[in-house]
């Protein structure tokens, strides 16, 4: 063929690797292992535009480089296939959510099949099947059945925490535990019923039910996580959220604090990432401090990380749902009180903790006591304290806190900066009325010194205590949802228990409708005699979609093992994942689920590694290009980009799939929609001109491009190469069609290297000369630096240059364009597999040995030299680097452009710089 027919080629290849099941991979001790993967993807209807294969792309150029260079790799691929808008249409449709999902994720396997990815599908898991959800609740059962010691920093079978009880009671146990949990002896433990024992227990296991604050949709009939509320609205569909407390199952994340705080610094991840762990995890070291109600016998706890600002407080605010709100909430305040509280339980506690800006807030009418001076201050509600963090009551320091100085100038509340310094800290007298100053009122050693004794101060006399608190919450377990993964309880005597290990999985029920019941059970609630054993009530919610994927990639390492979730063997060899690539979205969810699970796991003797991804990489998003039209105002006009300054305009999105280079398909725009069948088009030379923006690529952009299109049009590898070359992974860039054609041309020039014209093979066995081995190892060296640095777009830039510079050379040498194919494979697997097979190897070429460069080739033997004659650069010439510097001056001064620049005159000095210049001074 005289052209090259990436079509043909593409397919044969695809159907080839199938066949021989290439990149199927197993556990082989003789080799290192490298595990490359990317965020599973939910396999929605839309399927995949050209934004999604980006970081699957990437991670299949260093999976493809890590095996050439002798690594057995793990690159597997599934499905994060529970969710919400699979249910969603099955409540609109009676469709069960699983013929939907199934459909959705055969057309996203297509796709990314069509993309050339070397996955090992052998190793395919989706969430949603009971092969792999099995396995979810067995690890369920094993939280369950587990506590945490905090003096050994891990997790512990229960038995071991009821041995203790029996032993001594609790009092010396040191554990991850409700914080009403009572102290009791030994004795007394012995004395509980067998129920008291499982009420206690339920106190220390990893997941267990609770009552908690809850972001509850009615219109979704379930509860959403933090993330998936934005604006007191739904993110999917945008209905209105409640906040309300609700029983739950929730799971102890809080005992793994410090240990994901300090792991992080293990972590190859960007600093970002790990800052929004750590903000997220929120460690503070402080001290709680009581308020005494004024006129009530009620304490108000507030943890402060400056107990030394204490005379600065003017005012206590409470969250909206503290439980003592009614009680401190006088009836001239009550109207206002319950108005307000109202309007700000439907916020997230993610919308609160981010909104700075805005101020709100409502008196309650009461007033506590100070204790350090004894004076009293008011007692407001406001949504910028949460009820989970701390204690839900914060002492305001307007003086020394922006959100409280805001609070105070917006309800001219009084402002007092304290000026004393730390030998007279508990001395009332230093204190005035005062402005706003900018920071803090202590330098860093003062306040350190201040913090200490204003803590001692307050232990001694009994109205507070050293202590250390977390942003972090228990993590809430439920969803009142169809399509997820059943909860293994069952309840007796209003007690969970687990079912047993071997009636696994618990299976999804069939029910009429996947909305809750008339009595607002869940929809497992419509399961009719859903029960265990025939008599004992199941749980109804069902687990969150972070539970599958909590654990997917260790599932990867044994997919098929029906005995365990992943063998020792398996987890031993393939160990944590070396690159993982994904979104930044996933930071305080994913990410960080992900990693308890993982320690629990490992701290249980289940798998041999602490943290579950080494290197992280948060890929960019493309953006997409979107086409703007102008419609005249009042008109059904339409005018060229060209012609808008003579018409007053309105921008209007029109769908990319009628625009080509800017220019707007007229006539099949005007039959996409009937209102335009009539309608006039102004154009200007003889075309009608589109302008453009850069949005998020959205259908309702009407930007989205399909990758299935641009693979028909361009094919696969040169779409692989276009999306690493648009710019560094991890930033985000715009998509541009026009571009493409760019990476195309390089394909069919690459190609050229081994055809003439008319399609005949011109590759000879010749050795190659010095400047085409120069060319092909800087390129091997440039290429093979970049992958391990993550750096593809550069990678590419350098395979243009190369295979630019071969043609110049007219290089056709088989010993240099072998080399080539081999290291440009990772990239455009499908040619290079073609042009390896064409080249005589029998092998794919993914089996087959990355080159080494030969840094001899890389020596610079000549240095072209800037001539400056009295310090102006006249001209410049190639020297031999190992020339002497006598001979230099002779063979410059001998220049004909020299020449003429001295006009004949004797140089006074003639300065060398080696690989710098040369300077003629006349």
């Amino acid at each position: 063929m005289a052209e090259y027919n990436f079509r043909e080629v593409e397919q044969k290849w695809q159907q080839k690797w199938a066949e021989s099941k290439i990149y199927r991979t197993d556990v082989d001790p003789s080799k290192p292992k490298y595990y490359a993967l990317d965020m599973f993807p939910y396999p929605s209807g839309a399927g995949l535009h050209v934004g999604h294969p980006l970081g699957y792309i990437a991670s299949d150029i260093v999976a493809r480089y890590k095996r050439l260079k002798g690594f057995n790799v793990l690159h597997p691929m599934g499905f994060d296939a529970f969710g919400l808008p699979a249910e969603q249409y099955a409540i609109q449709t009676g469709q069960h959510p699983a013929i939907t999902t199934e459909e959705n994720i055969q057309r996203y396997k297509a796709q990314l099949k069509n993309l050339g990815f070397s996955f090992d599908w052998e190793r395919e898991v989706q969430t949603s099947d009971p092969k792999f959800y099995k396995w979810t609740q067995w690890i369920f059962m094993q939280l369950f059945d587990s506590w945490y010691e905090y003096s050994t920093q891990k997790a512990k079978p229960i038995e071991e925490l009821v041995a203790k009880f029996e032993k001594e009671g609790n009092r010396q146990v040191e554990a991850a535990c409700n914080e009403d949990t009572p102290v009791f002896t030994a004795a007394q433990w012995k004395q509980y019923s067998d129920t008291e024992k499982q009420k206690t227990l339920l106190k220390y296991r990893l997941t267990y039910p609770s009552e908690a604050m809850v972001n509850w949709c009615p219109e979704l009939g379930t509860v959403l996580a933090n993330d998936e509320v934005k604006d007191g609205v739904s993110e999917r569909g945008g209905y209105p959220v409640e906040r309300t407390m609700m029983k739950q199952w929730m799971m102890r994340i809080t005992a793994y604090a410090d240990r994901l705080l300090d792991n992080l610094q293990k972590l190859d991840w960007s600093e970002a990432m790990k800052e929004m762990q750590t903000n997220w995890i929120g460690k503070s070291h402080g001290c709680e401090l009581d308020f005494k109600v004024q006129d009530q016998e009620l304490l108000l706890t507030a943890f402060t990380t400056r107990p030394d600002t204490i005379y600065g407080v003017t005012f206590i605010v409470i969250a909206p749902e503290h439980e003592w709100i009614e009680t401190l909430t006088t009836s001239e305040q009550k109207k206002d009180v319950e108005d307000y509280v109202e309007q700000a339980k439907n916020r997230s506690e993610r919308e609160r903790m981010a909104d700075v800006k805005t101020v709100s807030g409502v008196f309650t009418g009461s007033h506590a006591i100070n204790p350090f001076n004894r004076q009293p201050v008011e007692i407001w509600v406001a949504d910028y304290v949460l009820a989970g963090y701390g204690t839900g009551v914060v002492m305001a320091v307007p003086s020394s806190d922006e959100r409280d100085f805001r609070f105070a100038k917006h309800f001219d509340l009084p402002v007092i900066r304290v000026i004393a310094g730390t030998e007279k800290l508990d001395d009332p007298t230093e204190v005035k009325h005062g402005k706003m100053i900018n920071s803090g009122i202590l330098n860093d050693l003062d306040s350190r010194h201040a913090i200490k004794k204003a803590i001692e101060h307050a232990e001694s006399e009994g109205f507070g205590k050293a202590k250390v608190n977390y942003k972090i919450r228990d993590a809430v377990f439920s969803r009142q949802r169809y399509w997820g993964e059943p909860v293994p309880v069952y309840f007796s005597n209003d007690l969970p228990h687990l079912i047993n290990e071997k009636d696994l999985p618990l299976e999804l029920p069939k029910v009429d409708e996947y909305k809750p019941t008339a009595t607002g059970e869940p929809p497992l609630g419509r399961a009719g005699n859903w029960l265990y054993q025939g008599k004992y009530p199941y749980e109804l919610t069902t687990m969150p979609g972070w539970a599958g994927s909590s654990w997917y990639f260790l599932r990867y390492m044994d997919a098929q093992n029906e005995d365990e979730f992943v063998s020792k063997e398996a987890a031993r060899y393939w160990n944590e994942v070396d690159l993982y690539i994904g979104g930044t979205e996933h930071a305080t969810g994913h990410l960080l689920y992900s990693r308890f699970w993982n320690l629990f796991l490992y701290d249980r003797g289940f798998i041999f590694h602490e943290e579950p991804f080494k290197k992280l990489i948060n890929q960019g998003m493309i953006q997409g290009r979107s086409s703007l039209i102008y419609r005249v105002n009042g008109k059904n006009t339409y005018v060229s980009k060209g012609l808008i300054e003579a018409h007053e305009v309105t921008p209007i999105h029109v769908d990319v799939g009628f625009v080509e280079n800017d220019i707007l398909d007229v006539e099949n725009f005007k039959q996409s929609r009937s209102d335009l069948l009539g309608a006039e088009f102004l154009l200007e030379n003889g075309q009608f001109i589109c302008d453009y923006e850069i949005d998020k690529m959205s259908k309702r952009y009407g930007n989205v491009v399909n990758p299935d299109d641009i693979v028909e049009k361009y094919g696969a590898d040169t779409l692989r190469l276009y999306e690493m070359f648009l710019g560094p992974l991890e930033q985000s860039k715009p998509w541009n069609t026009h571009g493409i054609d760019g990476s195309f041309r390089f394909i069919r020039k690459f190609w050229k290297l081994f055809h003439d014209d008319q399609g005949n093979w011109i590759v000879e066995d010749q050795p190659p000369s010095r400047e085409e081995w120069k060319t092909i190892h800087k390129t091997i060296k440039k290429v093979s630096e970049d992958i391990e640095r993550y750096s593809f777009n550069t990678a590419v830039s350098e395979f243009m240059i190369c295979v630019n510079d071969l043609t110049t050379l007219q290089c056709h040498q088989q010993a240099v364009l072998e080399r080539l194919v081999v290291i440009v494979s990772p990239y455009a697997p499908h040619i290079c597999e073609e042009l390896w097979h064409r080249l005589g190897k029998s092998g794919s070429i993914t089996q087959t040995s990355y080159p080494d460069y030969d840094s001899s080739y890389l020596q610079e033997n000549e240095f072209e030299y800037p001539i400056s004659i009295n310090g102006k650069m006249r001209t410049k010439m190639m020297i031999a680097l190992d020339m002497p510097h006598a001979d230099i001056e002779k063979i410059v001064l001998a220049s004909e452009t020299v020449q003429k620049w001295t006009e004949g005159k004797t140089p006074r000095k003639v300065i060398i710089v080696p690989k710098r210049i040369v300077n003629i001074v006349v």
